[in-house]
């Protein structure tokens, strides 16, 4: 509705015959919050209207009779005391009426405070080809009146100040498309500007290569590993942009129960392709997803920027075959139970793999897939065996 009366204000100053009903001043002032001011209606000549029939609006609502002055016949006068912001940018509207309510004048207060030093700019290039920069007002109150602010950049040693033009990508947010060159620092700063002053952020200098941030890895697949109860292998392919040789990747997985919200992260992948995980619930539907952060590949000591994550991926441990037993079981019958397993494992090493240098995980994997069978088919006795002797 504010927005509304000031479109009213200024038809009606432009359409009213040249003899206007009545003139408010002053007009649109600009003051610091907290600040007072009195404003007069002053009636145009010959009008049949005395000032003390007048009254006086702000935002619509009206002030009270006590904070006005009859300054004579034809003008009327009202002071506000300690403003507050602006309700809006467009300006809080101050008028004054007739006595059945008609608008005879008005005018626009912006009350605000200067603008503060832009913060927390920080920027992002998509594979190297565009660039992104994003910042956070230095003060609350440069809401109260528009404050505008301008992106500019230029290479740090040779280069021609340039302003950023798109602000369409969010708030508080400038999108460079094109025309970056790699290898040569930038320096790039925010300026803000009202009407009660301006201000610019700190420089900030950097290299498009130590930005670079790429869409996620695609085609993330997880799988079972063979009949293993406790581990599931998760593979994907490296984003397009980093099979430029100016990267390498480093890659990062996350995973998690499905009934659960919380992620476990595997932070040391590296730059392969392909992770397994263990330790799992049999069983149990676990969800994955994987990011990258690409490395320049020329001293970058910076971070580097992650990914998003990649959609999730679900999959399945199987059900464990094992007997379930006492979870109180003394620490001798554990020993002996370890010492039993071994001593399986390296029979099966002697008649399976004669002649091996070296117990690999893959054979390991290997004996304990045979074990669970082998655990299968005995249970699988025990339930005959039982029914036999009990029927």
């Amino acid at each position: 509705m504010i927005w509304f009366w000031c479109l009213v204000l200024l038809l009606h100053q432009i359409f009213t015959s040249p003899t206007h009903m009545a003139v408010v001043s002053p007009q649109d002032p600009v003051l610091l919050v907290g600040s007072s001011l009195t404003a007069t209606c002053t009636l145009s000549p010959g009008l049949e209207l005395h000032a003390s029939f007048l009254y006086w609006t702000l935002n619509g609502n009206r002030l009270p009779s006590s904070v006005y002055h009859v300054l004579g016949p034809g003008a009327l006068s009202v002071t506000l005391h300690n403003l507050n912001g602006s309700q809006q940018q467009s300006g809080d509207n101050l008028v004054c009426h007739g006595r059945k309510g008609e608008v005879l004048g008005g005018s626009c207060l912006y009350v605000g405070t200067p603008p503060q030093r832009p913060v927390n700019l920080s920027c992002w290039s998509h594979n190297t080809k565009d660039m992104t920069c994003s910042w956070s007002p230095g003060g609350p109150g440069e809401g109260f009146i528009r404050t505008r602010y301008t992106l500019k950049y230029k290479l740090r040693w040779f280069g021609q100040e340039t302003v950023c033009t798109d602000y369409n990508r969010g708030i508080n947010t400038c999108y460079i498309p094109s025309g970056l060159a790699i290898f040569t620092p930038y320096e790039i700063w925010v300026e803000a500007t009202n009407q009660l002053g301006s201000a610019s952020s700190r420089v900030v200098t950097l290299d498009i290569l130590d930005v670079v941030t790429t869409d996620p890895p695609p085609d993330v697949q997880v799988n079972r590993v063979g009949d293993l109860a406790d581990q599931l292998t998760v593979r994907w392919r490296t984003p397009s942009a980093l099979r430029d040789f100016l990267f390498r990747a480093k890659y990062q997985i996350r995973y998690r129960l499905e009934d659960s919200a919380n992620w476990k992260v595997v932070e040391n992948v590296g730059n392969q392709t392909f992770c397994r995980l263990a330790g799992l619930r049999p069983g149990t539907v676990y969800f994955v997803q994987v990011r990258c952060n690409p490395v320049g590949i020329y001293g970058s000591r910076k971070p580097g920027i992650w990914s998003d994550w990649s959609p999730p991926m679900a999959a399945s441990t199987p059900q464990s075959e094992r007997l379930t037993g006492s979870c109180d079981a003394k620490s001798g019958a554990q020993t002996a139970a370890l010492r039993r397993e071994l001593k399986q494992f390296l029979g099966w090493v002697r008649k399976h793999a004669a002649g091996c240098g070296s117990v690999s995980i893959k054979l390991y994997d290997q004996w304990r897939a045979w074990l669970q069978k082998s655990q299968k088919t005995r249970n699988q006795i025990l339930i005959i065996h039982q029914r036999k002797n009990y029927p």
